[in-house]
């Protein structure tokens, strides 16, 4: 529990860093119910569960990693329209994520 505390008051303070500052309440969220739903597949389905579980939220946050620094350098760097953006990202988030599950399921 103190780990899942320290973790949570890192993505808090992190949010309040950064800017927009309308950020820092999803900093602040994202890990206390990755932790939340993380002990409740534990408690009931096992440990199994809950590593398969941990291992997919790591996959999505790396995919979505990929997802906001793409959206970012193009709108920002290349001026492209939100709409193209978003398309091309959510192609390279969804093929990051389910290439790099089947590469680990391999």
């Amino acid at each position: 529990m103190v780990l899942g505390g320290v973790v949570v008051s890192t993505f808090a303070l992190l949010g309040d860093v950064l800017k927009p500052k309308s950020s820092a309440g999803l900093f602040g969220a994202a890990p206390s119910v990755a932790l939340a739903t993380l002990a409740l597949g534990v408690k009931q389905h096992g440990v199994t569960y809950g590593s398969i579980e941990g291992r997919s939220m790591i996959l999505g946050a790396v995919a979505f990693f990929l997802y906001a620094s793409l959206s970012s350098w193009l709108m920002m760097r290349k001026k492209w329209p939100a709409l193209a953006v978003t398309g091309l990202s959510l192609v390279v988030w969804l093929g990051t994520a389910l290439g790099m599950e089947h590469w680990l399921l391999a």
